[in-house]
């Protein structure tokens, strides 16, 4: 019961502080999780309440939705996230470094190059979605791949989202058949908890939304970066 109340006030945080600085839930709660929880059961817990979340707000903006860049975007990542995800059923320890390395090059990349951008074709988003898709089954991360070959288009802010939340279930939606295919599982209590868990989430969203405009989203960035360069080499070196 209390790894179920410590799990909800970190999904809980995670979507708010995701929210306000503009990285989602899964990037701030999956390292979290990571540090107190086995790795394939976190990617897991984390997949679930991601997919609940893109298939809400899919029937939201269903109407904003970009077929085209579905299509060169989120297809090619249906296909490379089954990779990603046959990949999870590897031991922890060999993947932990791996993932640490990722937060690693992540976290440099916001501090050196936080206005990167990349060009906008088709040969872009077909990469792009692969990458995306790969890092969603194998991590359960992909969200910072996605924005930053998506906000390269400069898509109307409906158009973002609506294309953005389709994308993210169809992978979603692709990855757990895998996980449950390959016989990845939550224990009982954590399938208890879902019913805190997935309010908790879009509590921190709705909340996070109405200081998304009042708080400078750089001073979260940088914190986060900080946070996420130190648990990635805590990873890399020390993995669980």
């Amino acid at each position: 019961m209390l790894s179920v109340i410590a799990i909800t006030f970190i999904t809980l945080f995670a979507s708010f502080i995701g929210t306000i600085s503009g990285f989602g839930l899964s990037t701030i709660m999956l390292p979290t999780l990571l540090l107190f929880f086995p790795f394939a059961q976190v990617v897991l817990l984390v997949s679930i309440i991601h997919w609940v979340h893109g298939g809400l707000n899919t029937l939201l903006f269903r109407e904003g939705i970009n077929w085209h860049l579905f299509a060169y975007f989120g297809i090619p990542g249906m296909i490379t996230t089954v990779l990603g995800a046959r990949l999870l059923g590897i031991e922890s320890k060999q993947l932990l470094p791996l993932l640490g390395l990722f937060l690693i090059v992540y976290s440099l990349l916001l501090f050196l190059a936080p206005k990167f951008q990349l060009p906008h074709n088709r040969l872009m988003c077909v990469v792009g979605g692969s990458l995306s898709g790969f890092f969603a089954g194998i991590f359960g991360m992909r969200g910072t791949v996605r924005s930053m070959f998506l906000t390269a288009f400069n898509l109307p802010k409906v158009v973002y989202l609506a294309t953005t939340s389709i994308i993210s279930f169809s992978v979603d939606s692709t990855r757990l058949l895998v996980y449950v295919f390959e016989g990845i599982n939550l224990n009982e209590s954590l399938w208890w908890g879902m019913f805190f868990f997935v309010p908790a989430s879009f509590i921190g969203a709705y909340t996070g939304r109405y200081f998304v405009h009042k708080i400078p989203t750089k001073y979260f960035r940088t914190i986060i970066a900080v946070f996420l360069l130190l648990v990635g080499v805590r990873l890399l070196v020390f993995p669980t």
